[in-house]
């Protein structure tokens, strides 16, 4: 044969090798037309391993009732007249004598269970590792011969391992008690909780007082992985109440700290504090709002626009009050007690008027939704998480205001000695007011921290008046570092007394905690110098 002829020959039989159907064995057919019900199960399940489109079709035809056989046992799927001979790959006249297959529920089942694992094959990362997740819950042990295939296929770390674990879930109903015990072994790494029900279904007895695992190798080594499951749920719980625990302070903090200007530096007791924050939750509101209408594009930047709107806003409302009521109530407690709570009910239905009294929802952006997971079951919520590196950032700036900047030089003037500050020149009016405002802006910020983890209403400052108050008392009347270790101590305690003790009860038990720290150090964590101390 001359090199040409080679050549066309060769180009012919590949082409006729991309256009050929893959047949499929007789042998794994045959038992779909047959009367064992296991049988016919086994047949699909080997026939969805093969992972080809003539499986596909085979399995779609029986689904839909459209799979038919003749009396020698020969599989025809047969639609809209013409027949599919899935042992060629080829459609052929329908053949006489056919007869329907019928699917019972049982098998019904075993297909959708096949077919979903067919997705373990598909070329989208996202569809195979969501086809790994729900085989996970119910493996089968029919379904192993599609797992192992996709198994060897899988080059993605993260789908790997989890398809290791649903070979060794499905692997725990194998006949052989050496398959079991490695199967065991194999789930000490699983994080999913619904495997323990399994595992210690293996320790129960029978009525007869029989275990339900005859092999006490495999017990043995079901008591180790629950053991392991055990202490990794242990370390995964910690580790949760650790993050929210510092998530939670972080919005104590937020909310305290403008408090603890306001009250701390300048003695005042503003019970309207808590509306300071439902302002800035509800300038975030009205900024998402503005952006979906004019700027439908850029909505995911709405916060950036919020943040020094809600400062700007609270701060002027602050401002505001403190000109027109506070300025003539400073050295009488009760009576500023009494008006800030008057105005923080008027402020109430303000909001109420204007936006109405039902919760608003205010989204977070696309960049703050979803989380991260971690130790496997453990989501750290990207909302959260730029929370606290926030509250730290709103924390700096403070600290850089009040001690390094000629502003806080005054507010420290004042705060250690108003009459002397006054004698060298200090305007102590201008000062309180723009200290006022000051601690009413980042109250301002903190509302919108806390629109980003719910839903906006006009009682949502009413939450967090009493928890500030406590955070700037343990803490130490004005100290910000005190504020900041009491703040995140609070959120811990909360967050770990809570399993034990519930939510309601936690909060009382460091109430009285506080208040008997209060009896024996009723200066707090840390003490103020100078002056105004005495």
């Amino acid at each position: 044969m001359n090199p040409l002829k080679r050549i066309l020959a060769i180009g012919w039989l590949c082409a006729t090798a991309l256009t050929a159907h893959a047949a499929i064995d007789p042998a794994l057919l045959k038992p779909l037309a047959g009367d064992d019900p296991d049988a016919r199960i086994e047949a699909v399940n080997k026939i969805a391993a093969l992972a080809s489109d003539d499986a596909v079709k085979v399995l779609n035809a029986l689904k839909n009732d459209n799979l038919y056989a003749t009396p020698e046992g020969r599989v025809y799927a047969v639609e809209d007249g013409k027949a599919f001979d899935p042992e060629s790959g080829t459609t052929v006249p329908t053949p006489d004598g056919i007869d329907g297959i019928t699917v019972n529920n049982r098998l019904r089942s075993a297909i959708d269970g096949a077919m979903s694992g067919l997705r373990l094959l598909s070329a989208d990362r996202g569809e195979r590792l969501a086809a790994a997740r729900s085989m996970e819950k119910n493996a089968d042990p029919g379904q192993l011969p599609l797992i192992t295939k996709a198994l060897e296929k899988e080059s993605d770390p993260e789908i790997k391992s989890v398809l290791q674990l649903v070979a060794a879930t499905a692997n725990l109903q194998s006949p052989d008690a050496a398959t079991r015990k490695a199967a065991v072994e194999a789930l000490k790494d699983s994080t999913n909780a619904n495997l323990k029900p399994l595992l210690m279904q293996l320790l129960e007895k029978n009525p007869d007082g029989s275990y339900v695992e005859p092999d006490e190798s495999v017990r043995v080594a079901a008591v180790g992985t629950i053991s392991a499951m055990n202490a990794r749920e242990t370390r995964t719980e910690f580790v949760g109440n650790l993050f929210y625990g510092v998530s939670l302070g972080s919005v104590l903090l937020l909310a305290a700290l403008g408090l603890a200007i306001t009250f701390g530096l300048m003695g005042i007791i503003n019970m309207a504090h808590g509306e300071l924050l439902m302002i800035g939750a509800y300038t975030t509101y009205v900024c998402q709002l503005v952006f979906r209408q004019y700027l439908p594009g850029a909505v995911d930047f709405y916060l950036l626009a919020a943040l020094p709107a809600a400062f700007f806003v609270a701060g002027a409302v602050g401002i505001a009050l403190e000109r027109t009521v506070i300025r003539w109530l400073y050295g009488r407690p009760l009576e500023t007690l009494l008006c800030t709570w008057g105005i923080s009910l008027v402020l109430m239905q303000l909001v109420r008027s204007i936006f109405g009294a039902q919760n608003v929802e205010v989204s977070n952006p696309s960049w703050m939704s979803g989380g991260i997971t971690v130790m496997g079951s453990l989501v750290l919520s990207y909302n959260r998480i730029v929370i606290i590196f926030f509250a730290l950032f709103v924390v700096a700036a403070v600290w850089a205001i009040l001690n390094k900047t000629r502003l806080g030089l005054f507010v420290r003037a004042v705060t250690q000695n108003r009459r002397m500050a006054d004698c060298v020149g200090v305007s102590t009016g201008k000062i309180d007011m723009m200290t006022f405002g000051l601690g009413s802006g980042i109250a301002g910020l903190g509302g919108v921290a806390l629109s980003q983890l719910g839903n906006v209403g006009p009682d949502l400052g009413q939450g967090y008046i009493v928890d500030s108050f406590m955070v700037v008392v343990l803490g130490g009347v004005g100290q910000l570092a005190g504020t900041v270790i009491a703040a995140f101590g609070l959120g811990e305690v909360n967050k770990f007394l809570e399993p034990f003790a519930g939510a309601v009860m936690a909060k009382i038990v460091i109430l009285v905690f506080i208040i008997m720290f209060i009896q024996k150090r009723p200066q707090g964590l840390f003490a103020m110098k100078g002056r105004s101390a005495e």
